[in-house]
């Protein structure tokens, strides 16, 4: 099983020998406790799927395990219990319960979370935010008025039922529960009534209006001066989060206009906002909004972009920058059911689906931004390039891509050439070899090459398929021959004496890797060609005149 927000693994040695390291499993625990839970095997290595055969734990190991955290944690709920793997080995099962009410910390007062596999600690300015999520958390599942589930909407309860029952994503087991057991299983009521989350999905329009901030939308169409021209509201509470992304959907038309671009003896229709972008956004921007505050959703449509804007902000441990690969899930109950019920791509924050099918249409990425109160996505109208929209639209006929390789391919073609370096910044890479997991099979393919090593690599599509293309593509210095590189490197430092690296690479192509600038000047000083002074940041080239 691979480590995530829910799941973590740990050597044996963490918890036995001398060098048993109790405080980073205390750690671990506070940041499960104060995200969604998770549970730790303790005894399967990072890179096993199980224990080693012949292991076996001791009873007073377990129950030393269990007091250790407890004196070493601080509002962290846990059980140990002794699992038996399917080779018959044994490893320690650690659970670690969600604190719904208060904050987990270690005894000597330090503060982590879960986000995705790691355990990031919690800044001072951040326990405000943490303690905000907190309440977050925890809002879909409080009874906050005893409402009989036999007072619910009979037409949006049946109609919920019918489509747990449809859903090919709901297990068979689920399938055969009962309809009471089919409500408690989604957290719609506890003990016969209505939570939360039961009052906002299968509730009437009253029991829905008199939550603390029910979800209330705003469209607003504005012209080429910034003139409003068009308002439309959903604010009557009459719809659940269901109903209401669908009549988003339906009732503005500006969805359903697109263009024609040529493709050959045919015509291909690009629309300006593909609905499947929109529907997962606007989802997103239900599923994960903070419902303990006030605020509506807009969805503002200029002449050449949308934004949505959703109150509250990112939960704690993801960014702007990393929101295509970290997912923490504010309102857990309520995306459990938009995922099931097909009303989302997935669990988590969907924008790989969001970035796949901008990339695939040739435009550019979303632009995600976090104001004071709130998260603005942005999504552009226009293609950056045709002839990019001709590279994925082969790619994707010839070829069978996953969705990461999609997603890679799109950034390439973009840029036309791209360092290693700028595209894991780009896709939120940070670990070492990361990158290949989203290069894929591009290179095997040969819809991808590569030139350089390691942080000097340079990714660019292979020219034979961009002629099959017709595309037209941008002369760069990125993937200049080594031999080029120096007779430029000559002929600027003959003009220019006593140069940095810096004031070099701005002269003679800022496109040009720095990295592989330098290798090209230190190989001409190692022939004698150049001569240099200084060091560090101070260090100069000229030619060497002697030589």
């Amino acid at each position: 099983m691979k480590e995530n927000s829910l799941f973590d693994k740990k050597s044996i040695a963490t918890v036995k020998g001398k060098k048993a390291d109790w405080k980073e499993l205390a750690k671990d625990c506070v940041s499960f406790a104060n995200a969604e839970g998770g549970e730790i095997h303790i005894g399967v290595e990072d890179k096993e799927e199980l224990p080693p055969a012949n292991q076996r734990i001791d009873d007073a190991l377990i129950e030393k395990v269990h007091k250790r955290i407890n004196n070493l944690t601080i509002n962290v709920g846990i059980s140990v219990n002794k699992g038996k793997a399917e080779n018959g080995g044994e490893y320690i099962v650690l659970r670690v319960f969600r604190s719904s009410q208060t904050l987990a910390s270690t005894s000597d007062g330090k503060y982590y979370i879960r986000v995705s596999d790691d355990s990031k600690p919690v800044m001072p300015d951040e326990m405000a935010r943490l303690a905000s999520d907190k309440s977050a958390f925890i809002w879909e599942e409080k009874v906050t008025k005893k409402v009989p589930y036999s007072k619910a909407d009979k037409d949006k309860l049946i109609q919920f039922i019918l489509d747990v029952n449809h859903s090919e994503r709901v297990t068979k087991f689920v399938k055969e529960k009962s309809d009471e057991e089919k409500l408690e299983h989604y957290l719609l009521t506890q003990e016969g009534n209505l939570t939360n989350l039961g009052r906002l999905w299968i509730g009437t329009q009253t029991q829905r209006a008199s939550l603390h901030y029910p979800p209330s939308v705003q469209f607003i169409k504005y012209d080429e001066r910034d003139n409003k021209v068009n308002k439309k509201t959903w604010d009557d509470f009459t719809q659940n989060p269901k109903e209401l992304v669908e009549d988003i959907l339906t009732k503005i038309p500006d969805w359903n206009e697109y263009i024609e671009i040529s493709d050959g003896i045919f015509r291909k229709n690009i629309y300006n906002y593909e609905p499947d972008v929109i529907r997962e956004l606007v989802a997103n921007a239900i599923v994960h909004r903070n419902y303990s505050m006030r605020g509506d959703i807009f969805i503002n449509l200029y002449t050449d972009r949308v934004e949505i804007h959703s109150p509250g902000l990112l939960p704690l441990g993801v960014t702007p920058g990393n929101i295509l690969t970290k997912s923490v899930q504010r309102n857990q109950l309520l995306a459990k059911i938009f995922y099931d019920l097909r009303l989302m791509e997935k669990e988590g924050s969907g924008y790989d689906k969001v970035y796949e099918i901008l990339l695939s249409n040739g435009k550019k990425l979303p632009l995600v931004e976090e104001g004071d109160d709130r998260v603005i996505v942005t999504v552009y109208k226009n293609i950056i390039n045709k002839d990019v929209l001709k590279i994925m639209q082969k790619a994707s006929q010839e070829f069978q891509l996953k969705q990461k390789e999609v997603i890679s391919l799109g950034l390439i073609a973009q840029h036309g050439d791209i360092s290693a370096t700028e595209l894991s910044a780009l896709l939120n890479v940070n670990r070492p070899n990361g990158l290949q997991s989203w290069i894929g099979s591009l290179k095997e393919k040969a819809l991808v090459l590569s030139k350089g090593k390691r942080k000097g690599t340079i990714y660019y599509v292979n020219p034979e398929f961009l002629r099959t293309t017709d595309f037209n593509a941008k002369t760069t210095l990125k993937k200049i021959e080594p031999h080029r590189l120096k007779e430029l490197i000559l002929a600027d430092l003959k003009a220019y004496p006593n140069s940095s690296i810096s004031e070099i690479n701005r002269r003679i192509g800022s496109e040009i890797n720095q990295r592989t600038l330098k290798t090209g000047i230190d190989k001409l000083v190692e022939e004698g060609a150049v001569s240099k002074t200084g060091k560090k940041r101070w260090t100069r080239y000229s030619i060497n005149k002697n030589k």
